[in-house]
């Protein structure tokens, strides 16, 4: 009789709570520098992430959430995400990412207002990508 496989622990954890402790199969994470796919027995990995969406398989299941960047350490078949936002995408309000993706910026507007608007474009595309299981 085959044994049953092993899972990983994803843990996500934001300032104000633990956000997600869970089993997958597989996590899929939005680092800096590209996707990376994590299956359990994963070499130990500290790394940075990058605003996105944070994916676990499990079995047959998807589970999404919304990362506002933030560090991830791999270690022992433990995820752990340390970011300063972090929602369920089942729990994103849908209408309010997809406004906050038609906002347009003044003409004037200075580079740091031209900056915080980008930053706020790439977070709502990533809440609706979280919310659509995009």
């Amino acid at each position: 009789m085959a044994s049953p496989s092993k899972q990983l622990r994803c843990v996500v954890v934001t300032p104000e709570k633990a956000v997600l402790d869970q089993s997958a199969d597989l996590v899929s994470l939005p680092m800096s520098d590209g996707e990376l796919g994590v299956l359990p027995g994963r070499q130990a990995l500290i790394g940075n992430l990058t605003t996105g969406v944070l994916r676990l398989k499990i079995g047959a299941q998807a589970v999404r959430l919304f990362v506002d960047g933030g560090f991830v350490q791999v270690r022992d078949d433990t995820i752990t995400v340390l970011t300063p936002r972090a929602q369920l995408g089942s729990e994103i309000d849908l209408e309010g990412a997809k406004k906050s993706l038609t906002s347009s910026i003044p003409k004037d507007a200075s580079a740091k207002v031209i900056k915080e608007h980008h930053n706020t474009i790439l977070r709502a595309r990533a809440m609706v990508h979280a919310a659509k299981g995009l």
